[in-house]
């Protein structure tokens, strides 16, 4: 590893502060680093008395994303990250941290990436399309979830969710969640749904307010696809949502507008490794570096060696992605 992008929320790293801090602790163990926005802030980016690089011209050259921010700054910044290939790194500064790696007072440990002590995991990702008679009018990539659900209005809609060719049932109350394993533990939480070791390549389609007396999450193989859409008859307004993005809107009038969801799990990939931590005093320990999906250490999982994987393809030629999270190891 040789360069290094310090990616900050400044909404969230006031006068970055903590990005700051990494860069001084980085560029002390001889790595190169830069500084990119992972959006335009209001004001402009003088006021922050660094120079910025565009972040898209950057990967290029680049090993590592480090984010700073909550879990939204990682998941606006996956898809860019799986599409280079590059591993993200989170750094903690929001309210839960349920994707960050590392806590603030633990910028310590980037000191083990220039040694080359750390670990890579690879996550699932969903592609996701939508399909209007036929022709796909919308493509996206999610490391969390993609979510079909009904409007403002507080009205019943009805879902018919059918997984390869199979039918999974017709859903009716608030919308469905479609999550990895990764977002197993955002919203599909929140909606019942199990928690899902974050390396399994898994579906994870949980109801929202379901308005039946029985209501079940269904855990599936990512092997295949998943499909819904509105069904027959329902008149409501219905949209998708990808990692909490922009809306896009679902037609309901038959033949209805259908949202499909492929993923793909990674294969292994040679020549990579991972490095473990040394000593007697961790034998039969857990990591316990960062909190959360991409480590895992919330729920008390422990890594699995050898989760690799390369790029594949989805249902109707959009990449099927894999996304890397980076976790420094206490030596």
């Amino acid at each position: 590893m040789k360069r290094v992008i310090l990616c900050p929320n400044p909404y969230r790293d006031t006068g970055l502060s903590a990005a700051k801090e990494a860069d001084a602790i980085l560029r002390s163990t001889g790595l190169e680093t830069v500084y990119c926005l992972p959006f335009r802030p209001d004001g402009g980016e003088g006021q922050y008395g660094v120079p910025f690089r565009p972040l898209h011209q950057e990967l290029r050259s680049s090993d590592l994303i480090i984010a700073f921010g909550g879990d939204g700054t990682i998941l606006h910044l996956a898809r860019t990250a799986s599409m280079r290939g590059i591993p993200l790194l989170g750094v903690n500064l929001g309210s839960l941290g349920f994707m960050s790696e590392l806590e603030l007072g633990e910028l310590g440990l980037l000191k083990n990436l220039a040694s080359g002590s750390y670990r890579r995991e690879r996550r699932m990702m969903l592609d996701v399309s939508v399909l209007r008679e036929g022709r796909v009018i919308y493509t996206g990539s999610a490391l969390n979830d993609a979510v079909v659900t009904k409007g403002a209005m507080a009205r019943v809609i009805r879902l018919q969710v059918t997984a390869g060719d199979d039918q999974l049932g017709l859903f009716s109350g608030d919308g469905v969640v479609v999550a990895t394993p990764t977002g197993s533990t955002g919203y599909s939480l929140s909606a019942g749904g199990p928690i899902v070791e974050p390396t399994a390549q898994n579906f994870v389609i949980s109801p929202i307010c379901s308005h039946s007396v029985i209501s079940k999450s269904f855990v599936l193989s990512a092997a295949g696809t998943v499909s819904v859409a509105p069904a027959e008859l329902n008149r409501k307004q219905v949209y998708l949502s990808v990692d909490g993005g922009r809306e896009v809107p679902l037609c309901g009038v038959q033949p209805a507008d259908a949202a499909e969801l492929g993923g793909q799990a990674p294969q292994y990939l040679p020549g990579e490794h991972h490095i473990h931590r040394r000593g007697p005093e961790h034998r039969g320990h857990q990591d316990h570096v960062g909190s959360g999906q991409c480590g895992g250490r919330r729920f008390g999982q422990h890594e699995h060696p050898g989760d690799r994987g390369e790029p594949g393809r989805g249902r109707h030629g959009a990449p099927g992605h894999a996304g890397q999270c980076l976790r420094p190891e206490l030596l």
